[in-house]
């Protein structure tokens, strides 16, 4: 690899090798997180260490968004797309802590980009149930109208849609004389679909939901531009947010304690592991991130007696991958949706 000298105010870091780097990070974790963190931290950036050494990084300044994407390659070429997410954590929060002792440029940890987490992945017993959902919204829509949080929810739910393409969303891609938005490939601007052209398309909102989408553009959103001159729909103070930053944000406000209820879990809030500053929100057993929130969409639709076929192209999720991994109604459930469609002798 070339050497690459970080762009922007590097003449405010201060030098730190690698080495160095990773001891000053894990002393600082030892008295905020557990042993297995610890021991999970050291694990997951020795092959961060492996990357600087063979790519001959010797000094952490620089790291570049570029050199992050490289590494997100060699190391995703090696491992699955749900353990590599897990390690790129890691390395955020060394990044995180990197630059606030001047070693990185601010902000570096936001380039690091997680892959789209391949369909049905993880267990589709872990999902955002209904009833639940709708008591969050009815929550953020009372005490937290129009907030990106509540957005950001607002839609994953009502629309099945993944975080990348969420987080694609720009503001011109609303669609106010059709109720609707549209998601769009943009690969060579920064964001992607899965599905790359293939799963473009429009997406029908009720006018109450997109009014909400509407008051929060002209009330709450930030005005900024991305790195390439678009206006993104859910910002940032730099531009638009990172898919972590989006899945964090889900676990968080999916936390019970974090809405005012009580804990289901006996759990301490000023002692819990997945609250507070240095907390991991995701490790509230009740909390739940994008890919359940979609589940749980996805399972809400069939549920309401919406076609399969119709699901599968509003969710951009194939019909096969749509029963064997995102249908968790019950016998029952599925038993009540097709009395829907019976009538007369066959009832």
């Amino acid at each position: 690899m070339s050497k690459r000298r970080a762009t922007g105010p590097t003449d405010e870091l201060m030098p730190l090798s690698p080495e160095e780097g990773f001891d000053r990070f894990i002393k600082y974790r030892l008295n905020r997180v557990d042993e297995n963190t610890v021991r999970n931290d050291k694990t997951r950036l020795r092959f961060f260490r492996e990357w600087c050494e063979k790519e001959d990084v010797d000094n952490l300044n620089d790291l570049t968004g570029r050199a992050m994407s490289d590494f997100v390659s060699w190391r995703g070429s090696q491992i699955k797309a749900i353990t590599l997410q897990k390690q790129l954590g890691t390395i955020r929060e060394a990044l995180r802590f990197w630059a606030d002792i001047e070693a990185v440029r601010p902000g570096l940890h936001e380039r690091v980009h997680a892959p789209e987490i391949p369909d049905g992945a993880k267990s589709k017993d872990r999902h955002l149930g209904q009833q639940r959902a709708e008591q969050l919204i009815d929550y953020l829509d009372r005490h937290e109208y129009a907030s990106q949080r509540h957005v950001t929810l607002l839609l994953l739910w009502r629309t099945g849609m993944r975080r990348s393409a969420l987080r694609s969303l720009d503001v011109d891609d609303l669609k106010a004389d059709d109720f609707a938005l549209v998601l769009k490939h943009r690969q060579d601007e920064g964001t992607r679909l899965k599905n790359h052209e293939d799963g473009e398309r429009w997406v029908h909102l009720t006018p109450n939901v997109y009014q909400v989408v509407q008051d929060y553009v002209d009330e709450v959103r930030e005005d900024v531009t991305d790195d390439y001159g678009r206006e993104p729909l859910f910002t940032t103070r730099v531009g638009r947010p990172t898919g972590d930053t989006i899945y964090k944000r889900m676990h968080r406000v999916t936390q019970p304690c974090e809405l005012g209820y009580e804990c289901p879990h006996d759990r301490d809030p000023e002692d819990c592991e997945a609250r507070g500053s240095p907390g991991v929100p995701h490790k509230c057993p009740s909390s739940r991130g994008p890919h359940s929130i979609r589940r749980g969409s996805i399972t809400a639709h069939l549920n309401e007696s919406v076609q399969p076929d119709v699901v599968s192209e509003r969710c951009d999720v194939s019909l096969e991958v749509l029963y064997e991994h995102y249908d968790v109604r019950t016998d029952r459930e599925k038993m009540e949706v097709r009395q829907d469609h019976l009538s007369g002798s066959w009832m």
